[in-house]
C-alpha cells in the first residue's frame, strides 16, 4: 500500500513559494540576492489595525470563535460590500477563512465532483489549477495573450464552457499580470455567463483597491445582477491593508454554498485567528485614506519597472492597470546564451540563469500558464527595484546568439 495518495500526485508545490524560498536560502548563504517573487506589500500594517489587535489581546479575545467568523467581522464585510460594490449581503451569506486561499479551496472542495470542470483564464494565479485538482475537478485553461492585454475574450470563454463546467474563476486586477477588466470588458464576459446558467462564478477580488490611473474596479455580480445568486465574491485584507501575515480572507455568496464551506472549515482548521479577526474589523471599518497614499507609491514603482524593462531589446513589458506585478514577455530572448553559458530555452531557464548569474529572483511564466514571460513583484523599495532592473538589463545585454 502506497503512503501518499493519488490525489497528491495530481498537484505540484507552489512555484512562487519555491522562488521565495530559494532566494532566502541564497541570501542565508551570503549571496547578494534581490527577491522580486513575493506577492506582498513591503508596507507595515497600519498602526490603527495593530492597536486593534493589541486591544483584542488585552481584552482576552483570544478564545475560539464561530467557525467562519465573528459577527462583528461578518457585519463589517457586509458593510464593505454595500459601500464599495453596491452588493447587499447578510452575515449568514458571509464566510471568513484563514486567508483568501482557504476560502477558494473550501468552495471548490464543497462543490466539485470528479470530472467537473473549472474554467481558468491564463495567465492565472499559480494555485487555481492545483486547488481544482485537489478537489477532484478538472481545470480548463482559457488563454489570454499579450496581444489581448492578458484579458480573456468572450469568444474564448464561450469556447471553454461545456456541460461539465461547474465554475468560472475570475481575477481582476490580475495576479500575475496586473491586467484589470473595465466595466464593458467584464459585461461582455457576464453576457456569456448569463447564457450558461449551470456555471457558477468565483471572483477573486483580492487586488480590488490596488487600481491605478483611470482604471475603475468592478466585480461580476455588480456588473450583472443576474449572476448574484450564483456568484461567490472573494476578497481579503492582505494586500490593500498590508496584512498578509494576519491570514484573513472572506467571501459572500448564497447561503447554501456558505453553509457547505462552513462544514468543510469546521472539519479542517475551524476558526481563523481571533486576534486577526478583530484587526480585520478595524481594517474594514477604520480609515481608508492610506490606501490611496500607498497606491501613489505603487504607481511610481510600476512606472519605474515598466520603463526599465521596456528598454531591454527582446523584452516587451505592458503597463498594468492594478495589483503590484508586471508580466514581461521574453519572446525575443529565447534561443540566446547567457554570459555564464546558460542556454535560454524557455522562461524557466531564463529565471534560473537570472537568479544564478545576476542575483535577481523572479517567477517564470510557465508557472502561471503562459510563456515565455516572467513575473516581477514591484511591492518592494524603489532602491531595490532600480538595482534589480539594472541587473536584469545587464544580464540581458550579455546574452548572445
Amino acid at each position: 500500500m502506497e503512503l501518499l495518495s493519488a490525489t497528491l500526485a495530481r498537484v505540484k508545490p507552489s512555484p512562487t513559494i519555491a522562488v521565495t524560498t530559494k532566494a532566502a536560502e541564497l541570501k542565508a548563504a551570503g549571496r547578494d540576492v534581490i527577491g522580486l517573487g513575493a506577492g506582498e506589500p513591503d508596507f507595515d500594517t497600519p498602526q490603527n489595525i495593530k492597536e486593534a489587535a493589541i486591544s483584542a489581546i488585552n481584552s482576552g479575545k483570544t478564545k475560539y470563535t464561530a467557525v467562519d467568523g465573528i459577527p462583528e467581522l461578518k457585519q463589517a464585510i457586509c458593510d464593505k460590500f454595500k459601500r464599495d460594490n453596491g452588493l447587499t449581503y447578510t452575515p449568514s451569506q458571509v464566510s471568513v477563512g484563514t486567508g483568501g486561499k482557504q476560502i477558494l479551496y473550501n468552495a471548490l472542495m464543497a462543490t466539485l465532483n470528479p470530472g467537473e470542470e473549472v474554467v481558468i483564464p491564463a495567465p492565472y494565479w499559480v494555485s487555481y489549477p492545483d486547488m481544482v485538482l485537489l478537489a477532484g475537478g478538472e481545470p480548463v485553461i482559457a488563454t489570454a495573450t499579450l496581444e489581448q492585454d492578458f484579458k480573456l475574450t468572450p469568444e474564448a470563454l464561450e469556447a471553454a464552457i461545456t456541460p461539465k463546467t461547474k465554475w468560472f474563476i475570475f481575477n481582476s486586477p490580475s495576479n500575475p499580470t496586473g491586467a484589470g477588466y473595465d466595466r464593458d470588458e467584464l459585461k461582455a464576459l457576464t453576457d456569456v455567463l448569463m447564457r450558461h446558467p449551470h456555471v457558477w462564478v468565483m471572483t477573486d477580488d483580492m487586488y480590488e483597491h490596488l487600481a491605478y490611473d483611470d482604471f475603475t474596479f468592478c466585480t461580476p455580480a455588480e456588473v450583472e445582477p443576474g449572476l448574484f445568486d450564483r456568484t461567490l465574491t472573494v476578497n481579503g485584507v492582505s494586500k490593500a491593508y498590508a496584512m498578509t501575515g494576519w491570514r484573513i480572507g472572506y467571501a459572500a455568496g448564497p447561503e447554501k454554498l456558505i453553509a457547505a464551506m462552513r462544514k468543510i472549515q469546521s472539519q479542517s482548521t475551524s476558526n481563523p485567528c481571533s486576534v486577526s479577526q478583530w484587526a480585520a474589523v478595524e481594517a474594514l471599518n477604520g480609515p481608508q485614506d492610506y490606501i490611496a497614499s500607498n497606491n501613489e507609491i505603487f504607481v511610481r514603482r510600476r512606472n519605474l519597472v515598466v520603463e526599465m524593462l521596456s528598454a531591454i531589446d527582446g523584452v516587451t513589458c505592458p503597463t498594468p492597470e492594478g495589483a503590484f506585478y508586471v508580466y514581461p514577455s521574453i519572446a525575443g530572448l529565447i534561443g540566446k546564451t547567457s554570459a555564464g553559458g546558460a542556454k535560454i530555452t524557455d522562461d524557466e531557464s531564463f529565471a534560473a540563469a537570472l537568479l544564478e548569474e545576476a542575483g535577481v529572483a523572479v517567477v517564470f511564466g510557465a508557472a502561471f500558464g503562459l510563456s515565455p514571460n516572467f513575473r516581477v513583484s514591484y511591492a518592494t523599495s524603489d532602491t531595490a527595484l532600480k538595482e534589480a532592473c539594472t541587473r536584469i538589463q545587464t544580464f540581458c545585454a550579455g546574452l548572445t546568439d
